[in-house]
């Protein structure tokens, strides 16, 4: 291991533990069950988790897993079109459905918990419209492993606390990171960057003064 890794390993460990104290440190619990998280998580892409909510309830209102592979790629647009991107996300769900069928015989992805991380990631990712966010997703939130999801928010606050090179890409961060962030932080690192990039640093305007990382954040110098 490089010095420059193990410097950038003991400032996450106080990242975290700063940003614990701001926001209460995360307990991990299972949000949805597998298929509802993966699911879910497809319709998160590209909008907020409140419009990917209200797309959610809609889409189960046709009931089971199996009932939904049944209904058509227009239907279903209807019903998640507050998630935006309705007809691609359609579609795209009910090609995972269909895949998911035909590798298992049966809608249920619970044998995941059974693989190790790169396994699990792996097999979810060969399936068309499962990037490394989503697996990620459904791997840290339904199963508990030690992923990272790289969203928009862990991304920019990743590159401004120098934890990653400003040309990172989103993808590469998952890994990077995952390599950076001890097993038991993983959750923990996931969410506080997230809360921690809502409501402190901003894409825009973020408040930098307010920051109770500023000390070690070299933003505003840039």
């Amino acid at each position: 291991m490089t010095e420059k890794n193990k410097e950038i390993i003991s400032k996450i460990k106080n990242i975290i533990t700063n940003l614990s104290k701001v926001y209460g440190p995360p307990i991990w619990k299972p949000r949805l069950k597998p298929m509802d998280e993966l699911i879910f998580t497809v319709l998160t892409q590209n909008t907020s988790d409140l419009n990917a909510e209200k797309a959610f309830l809609k889409l189960k209102t046709l009931g089971s897993w199996e009932e939904i592979l049944k209904t058509s790629d227009l239907k279903i647009a209807k019903l998640i079109k507050s998630g935006g991107m309705s007809n691609i996300k359609s579609k795209r769900i009910l090609g995972i459905l269909q895949e998911i069928k035909k590798r298992e015989n049966k809608l249920d992805i619970s044998f995941l918990s059974k693989l190790n991380l790169d396994d699990a990631r792996r097999w979810l990712t060969s399936i068309e419209g499962i990037g490394p966010k989503t697996a990620s997703v459904l791997l840290s939130f339904s199963f508990n492993m030690p992923a990272i999801p790289v969203d928009t928010h862990i991304h920019r606050v990743s590159k401004r606390l120098n934890l990653i090179t400003k040309k990172t890409s989103t993808e590469d961060a998952h890994y990077i990171l995952e390599k950076l962030v001890e097993d038991k932080n993983k959750y923990s690192f996931h969410v506080l960057l997230i809360n921690h990039g809502r409501k402190k640093c901003h894409s825009r305007n973020p408040k930098c003064e307010e920051c109770s990382l500023k000390k070690i954040c070299h933003y505003k110098k840039l």
